[in-house]
């Protein structure tokens, strides 16, 4: 057995010595300026201003601890130290090919490259098994950010499907800093008076001369942050989310088994580093596959008008109103499209009650409810799902400079 009873409390102690690091603050203010960019999307989708809250933030926060425990017992457990990793290298190369597309930000592209470089032209000098099971390990913490709270602040918007007609559905942005403690080779001795590591400690190996399990190895405490950007057309947020952070562990868990291999057999080294972005690359693909090829849910319905979101704290949000309801009348009258609504709601004077009938979900449970009327300057706060006079939607490509520079060139 793994003695976590002596170690867990080391790795609790070192996550709390971030706290006093400045760059954690950097981190987490960084952080918060991508929610309040999330935030600034919504208030142009809505028409209106939105009160900034930390709340975002806040969760953020908590769950990039958690997560970061989770990943700093994992790295500990497989003997991960960062003496091999070549951290240095990879935020380099990293930035490099953000600078190609965004989406390439991921340590599973720079990894791979770098474990590439390193069996092809001997530079630079790293540890490939160590390396890749740094980029497993992280990955394998966002699949479980992404699981619990990939769906949280989900933001709508229209887009255009696979045969040109617009649908609804949400963008799914999430940032997490991660404080993570990790090993570090310090001396060659017997390991740290009073914890006794099972005789299969470590899975993952230092390059060092003699029995690895003679090494003195002390805690430090790294700062990072992960990001997951992904969009739901096809289904729920909550769903796609859990469906992504399958797919995302799946790939952690197969990196993972490979870099261990690799340890022990030096052939599999170029399969882990191929793996690594390539393995990448078909999560992604499958992802976007399944959601382009499956019905779009967010699609305007004959029966009624359906619900993208409802905005917070609004009348229809108090009528129980939510993300995919289908409204069938408001104050008595059947409504169709957006113009119906709004004139619906126009009937009724400005103190009384408006009463919303409505089908609930994908069960489809009928619903009639009342609400009080919209204050002064107060929408009523349901978003539709796009109709026939939308023009306007979320282009899905983007590109860094490097990439627009190169459509460019390609042009002329």
């Amino acid at each position: 057995m793994f003695p976590f009873n002596q170690v867990l409390p080391l790795i609790i102690a070192n996550i709390g010595r971030v706290f006093f690091n400045p760059i954690f603050w950097l981190v987490i203010f960084l952080v918060a300026l991508q929610y309040r960019r999330m935030s600034a999307a919504k208030e142009a989708i809505y028409g209106i201003r939105l009160k900034q809250g930390w709340g975002d933030v806040f969760t953020a926060v908590v769950y990039g601890i958690l997560g970061g425990l989770i990943g700093s017992v994992i790295m500990v457990v497989v003997g991960l130290t960062l003496s091999g990793t070549g951290l240095i290298y990879l935020w380099p190369v990293a930035i490099l090919l953000m600078l190609i597309n965004p989406r390439f930000l991921c340590f599973a592209y720079a990894g791979g490259i770098i474990a590439l470089s390193n069996l092809i032209f001997n530079f630079p000098q790293v540890n490939i098994p160590q390396l890749l099971a740094l980029v497993a390990i992280l990955h394998l913490v966002e699949s479980l950010l992404i699981f619990f709270s990939g769906h949280l602040g989900a933001v709508p918007a229209y887009f255009k499907a696979v045969n040109g007609q617009l649908v609804g559905g949400f963008t799914l942005q999430r940032f997490w800093p991660i404080p993570i403690v990790a090993l570090a080779v310090i001396g060659q001795s017997f390991f740290p008076e009073g914890i006794n590591m099972p005789d299969w400690w470590p899975l993952i190996k230092p390059e060092i001369e003699g029995d690895p399990k003679n090494v003195v190895y002390t805690l430090i405490p790294v700062i990072a942050a992960l990001g997951y950007g992904d969009i739901a057309l096809a289904r729920p947020p909550v769903k796609k989310s859990r469906l992504s952070a399958y797919f995302l562990g799946a790939y952690s868990l197969v990196l993972l088994l490979f870099a261990t291999l690799a340890q022990n057999f030096k052939e599999l080294a170029l399969l882990a580093a191929l793996f690594s972005p390539l393995g990448h690359e078909l999560i992604i693909f499958i992802g976007k596959r399944i959601e382009f090829q499956a019905l779009p849910i967010y699609v305007s319905s004959v029966d009624g008008v359906r619900v993208l979101d409802t905005l917070k704290n609004t009348p229809a949000w108090q009528a129980g109103i939510r993300s995919y309801d289908l409204v069938l009348r408001v104050n008595g009258l059947p409504v169709f499209d957006r113009a119906g609504l709004e004139n619906s709601l126009k009937l009724k004077e400005k103190r009384e009650p408006i009463e919303v009938e409505y089908l609930q979900g994908e069960r489809r449970k009928y619903r009639r409810e009342v609400c009080p009327p919209p204050r002064e300057g107060q929408p009523f706060g349901l978003l539709l799902v796009p109709g026939r006079e939308e023009r306007s939607y979320l282009e899905l490509n983007s590109s860094g400079p490097l990439g627009r520079w190169w459509q460019k060139f390609r042009r002329r």
